[in-house]
C-alpha cells in the first residue's frame, strides 16, 4: 500500500518533466492495485481448494455410500 501510494505523485504530478513520468505512476499503481487484488481473492481460493483436496485424501467415501446402484432390489 505504501508503494502505491508513493507512486501517487507521479500519476498526478505538475511541472517540468510530468508527462514523461506520469505513465510510469499509472503503470505503477496499476500493477500495484490489480496485484493486490489478485492476491487478495486468489490466496484463499486456493487454500480452499487444497483444504478439501487434503480433507478427501484423508477420508475417502466408501464405495457404498452415495451409491443408487448399491440399494437393495425388492424382491418379486
Amino acid at each position: 500500500m505504501a508503494a502505491m501510494l508513493g507512486a501517487v505523485p507521479l500519476m498526478i504530478g505538475t511541472g517540468t518533466g510530468s508527462e514523461i513520468r506520469e505513465p510510469l505512476g499509472y503503470a505503477i499503481v496499476g500493477g500495484l492495485a490489480l496485484s493486490q487484488f489478485l492476491t487478495l481473492y486468489t490466496t484463499p481460493v486456493v487454500f480452499l481448494y487444497l483444504d478439501r483436496l487434503s480433507r478427501r485424501r484423508a477420508h475417502p467415501p466408501s464405495p457404498n455410500e452415495g451409491s443408487a446402484s448399491s440399494a437393495p432390489v425388492p424382491a418379486e
